[in-house]
């Protein structure tokens, strides 16, 4: 398999659960800073994910998938001892499709004005509205040292990625010390590691 990836972006989350999958992988970064954006190899990106965007996994088969939610589940279920995921079918299952689609479409897409606007107030606005998100999160990891539970799973690689986006923004997560113990406990994952030092973002 190969993992399409750009350093720090949303494509961190599935070269997480590739590491602590255990399957053999490699990676072709993606410079997202010029259009059109293109491989290390030269190719249009948009020739493998017509969206343009990361991540995008390619198979041993050639087929390519792409949105990273759907990525990490698949992966999840090539190695379902690592326990990455529940199983398919179980209320457990749809409780992670539950916080994976709250963190894609309430955290993930609510950084996007911090992000790209120009504007001093709808970046304070978005803020406002994201740090509502990150207090559901903090509530419930103020029980449990995972997302779902006692168990790492491909939701918390998805939490730990959009978070580690705080600092680069400049924005304090001091009101919220379960998402900063969250953070290091992740942080601290070997597997979490070795994706960070692949991305170059260890110092």
């Amino acid at each position: 398999m190969k993992l399409y990836f750009s350093p720090g972006v949303c494509s961190l989350s599935p070269h997480i659960v590739l590491c602590a999958s255990g399957l053999p992988f490699t990676t072709e970064k993606i410079d997202i800073k010029v259009q059109p954006r293109l491989t290390a190899a030269g190719v249009d990106f948009k020739n493998i994910n017509p969206r343009g965007y990361v991540p995008a996994l390619e198979l041993d088969n050639g087929k390519i998938l792409t949105e990273g939610v759907a990525i990490v589940q698949y992966l999840a279920d090539q190695v379902p001892e690592k326990k990455l995921a529940p199983a398919n079918g179980t209320f457990e299952r749809y409780q992670l499709q539950e916080w994976l689609n709250f963190i894609a479409t309430e955290v993930h897409k609510g950084f996007g004005p911090l992000f790209h606007s120009k504007n001093d107030e709808v970046k304070q606005q978005a803020w406002e509205k994201l740090t509502q998100r990150l207090a559901i999160t903090n509530q419930q990891l103020e029980k449990t040292p995972y997302l779902m539970g006692e168990q790492f799973t491909v939701a918390d690689a998805y939490l730990f990625t959009c978070l580690g986006w705080t600092a680069f923004l400049q924005r304090s997560l001091a009101d919220f010390p379960a998402l900063l113990s969250f953070q290091k406990r992740v942080a601290a994952l070997p597997f979490v590691q070795q994706a960070l030092k692949a991305e170059g973002l260890l110092e």
